[in-house]
Protein backbone atom coordinates (compact mmCIF):
# COMPACT_ATOMS: atom_id res chain seq x y z
CA UNK A 1 0.00 0.00 0.00
CA UNK A 2 2.96 2.44 0.87
CA UNK A 3 4.26 1.78 -2.57
CA UNK A 4 1.32 1.94 -4.12
CA UNK A 5 0.70 5.90 -2.60
CA UNK A 6 4.28 6.74 -3.43
CA UNK A 7 3.54 7.00 -7.04
CA UNK A 8 4.54 3.69 -7.89
CA UNK A 9 4.97 0.31 -6.78
CA UNK A 10 8.28 0.49 -8.66
CA UNK A 11 10.01 1.90 -6.36
CA UNK A 12 9.29 -0.13 -3.28
CA UNK A 13 12.12 -3.10 -2.70
CA UNK A 14 11.74 -5.73 -0.09
CA UNK A 15 13.21 -8.18 2.35
CA UNK A 16 12.89 -11.78 3.88
CA UNK A 17 15.60 -11.58 6.47
CA UNK A 18 16.09 -15.19 8.37
CA UNK A 19 18.03 -16.31 10.69
CA UNK A 20 21.12 -17.05 8.30
CA UNK A 21 19.76 -16.10 4.85
CA UNK A 22 18.08 -13.32 3.28
CA UNK A 23 16.16 -13.00 -0.12
CA UNK A 24 15.70 -9.04 -1.45
CA UNK A 25 13.73 -8.46 -4.49
CA UNK A 26 11.26 -5.53 -5.98
CA UNK A 27 7.72 -6.07 -4.23
CA UNK A 28 5.77 -5.99 -7.36
CA UNK A 29 5.35 -9.08 -9.86
CA UNK A 30 4.56 -9.55 -13.37
CA UNK A 31 3.54 -6.15 -15.63
CA UNK A 32 2.65 -8.06 -18.95
CA UNK A 33 0.79 -5.07 -20.03
CA UNK A 34 4.83 -3.20 -20.29
CA UNK A 35 6.29 -6.39 -21.07
CA UNK A 36 9.41 -5.61 -23.49
CA UNK A 37 8.80 -1.75 -23.83
CA UNK A 38 11.98 -0.59 -21.85
CA UNK A 39 9.48 1.27 -19.82
CA UNK A 40 9.57 -0.93 -16.57
CA UNK A 41 10.96 1.09 -13.12
CA UNK A 42 14.22 -0.34 -12.20
CA UNK A 43 14.53 1.48 -9.00
CA UNK A 44 12.85 -1.21 -6.29
CA UNK A 45 15.34 -3.67 -8.09
CA UNK A 46 18.06 -1.37 -8.01
CA UNK A 47 17.27 -0.50 -4.06
CA UNK A 48 16.75 -4.50 -3.49
CA UNK A 49 20.66 -4.84 -4.59
CA UNK A 50 21.48 -2.16 -1.90
CA UNK A 51 19.77 -3.66 0.80
CA UNK A 52 21.27 -7.16 -0.19
CA UNK A 53 24.60 -5.51 0.49
CA UNK A 54 24.21 -4.00 3.44
CA UNK A 55 22.61 -6.99 4.60
CA UNK A 56 25.65 -9.01 3.67
CA UNK A 57 28.18 -6.23 5.04
CA UNK A 58 26.64 -6.04 8.34
CA UNK A 59 27.09 -10.04 8.44
CA UNK A 60 30.33 -10.53 7.92
CA UNK A 61 31.65 -7.13 9.61
CA UNK A 62 31.60 -5.56 6.36
CA UNK A 63 35.68 -6.32 5.87
CA UNK A 64 34.54 -6.04 1.89
CA UNK A 65 32.70 -2.50 2.09
CA UNK A 66 29.57 -4.02 1.68
CA UNK A 67 27.73 -1.61 3.61
CA UNK A 68 29.21 1.60 1.93
CA UNK A 69 28.61 0.22 -1.59
CA UNK A 70 24.73 0.26 -0.50
CA UNK A 71 24.60 3.33 0.78
CA UNK A 72 26.28 4.62 -2.32
CA UNK A 73 23.48 2.66 -4.86
CA UNK A 74 20.61 4.18 -2.30
CA UNK A 75 22.33 7.95 -2.46
CA UNK A 76 22.90 7.56 -6.53
CA UNK A 77 18.69 6.38 -6.92
CA UNK A 78 17.60 9.15 -4.71
CA UNK A 79 19.66 11.28 -6.32
CA UNK A 80 18.19 10.83 -9.50
CA UNK A 81 15.09 10.95 -8.39
CA UNK A 82 15.42 13.90 -7.27
CA UNK A 83 16.28 15.30 -10.25
CA UNK A 84 13.20 14.56 -12.35
CA UNK A 85 14.38 11.53 -13.61
CA UNK A 86 11.76 9.31 -14.33
CA UNK A 87 10.59 6.65 -15.63
CA UNK A 88 6.49 6.72 -17.36
CA UNK A 89 4.99 5.36 -14.12
CA UNK A 90 6.21 8.49 -12.44
CA UNK A 91 5.31 10.84 -14.85
CA UNK A 92 8.62 10.89 -16.40
CA UNK A 93 9.84 9.66 -20.27
CA UNK A 94 13.31 7.82 -19.11
CA UNK A 95 13.10 4.05 -20.10
CA UNK A 96 14.66 1.16 -17.81
CA UNK A 97 17.89 1.23 -19.72
CA UNK A 98 18.43 5.39 -19.99
CA UNK A 99 17.50 5.21 -16.08
CA UNK A 100 19.37 2.77 -14.81
CA UNK A 101 22.50 4.54 -17.40
CA UNK A 102 21.68 8.08 -14.74
CA UNK A 103 21.93 5.89 -11.73
CA UNK A 104 25.39 4.64 -12.33
CA UNK A 105 26.48 7.68 -13.66
CA UNK A 106 25.71 8.71 -10.22
CA UNK A 107 27.83 6.30 -8.53
CA UNK A 108 30.89 7.52 -8.98
CA UNK A 109 29.88 11.47 -7.80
Amino acid sequence: MAAYITGSIGLAPSANIGDSKALFEPIHGAAFDIAGKGIANPTAMILSVAWMLRWYGERIGDAGGYVRAGQVIEDAVINALSLGIHTPDLGGDYTTESFTAEVIKRLAQ
